[in-house]
């Protein structure tokens, strides 16, 4: 009977750990997460107006160093993504898990990352990382995420694009 309501206890405790959200995933010292929305688009593929926006997305981070840029395999984000990294001489790298963000965290280790995402992956890293606010979710939000000396998240919030320079 004492094995049976230990084993219970347990099992609750580790369902109840597998549901919870990964509260173990935190921006390390020193890193910098820059974080967006792909650009406008019309249907699958980015518009004019999208296109214009990813190609402003160089301009807006101007002057910021960026070691890496990460993406879903979606093309929309790709094109996104693609002036800056031509610009800056990086590849766009995959990272194809629905909760990217363990992995952003450990490739971007003390690093200034950029992740190009979509509604659904944008919601899930700021829920993962327990961001305070609104994730970037409008077309133009350009958010970067890094830690303060206390070690709690500070996310500063910008625009850009056609009319947002």
């Amino acid at each position: 009977m004492m094995f049976r309501r230990h084993f219970l206890a347990l099992a609750a405790a580790g369902l109840a750990a597998a549901c919870a959200p990964a509260a173990d995933v935190a921006i390390p010292d020193g890193t910098s997460l820059i974080i967006l929305r792909h650009a406008d688009r019309a249907g699958e593929d980015l518009n004019e107006k999208g296109i214009a926006r990813s190609q402003a997305l160089v301009t807006a981070l101007d002057g910021t160093g960026i070691d890496a840029i990460y993406s879903r395999d979606i093309q929309r984000n790709l094109d996104t993504a693609a002036p800056l990294a031509q610009a800056r001489g990086l590849e766009v790298q995959i990272i194809s898990d629905l909760n990217p963000t363990a992995s952003l965290m450990t490739a971007g280790t003390g690093k200034t990352i950029v992740w190009v995402g979509n509604k659904g992956n944008l919601n899930t890293i700021w829920e993962t990382l327990m961001l305070p606010g609104p994730p970037p979710l409008e077309y133009g939000d350009l958010y970067t995420v890094s830690r303060s000396a206390f070690g709690r998240p500070v996310v500063s919030r910008q625009r850009f694009g056609v009319g947002q320079e």
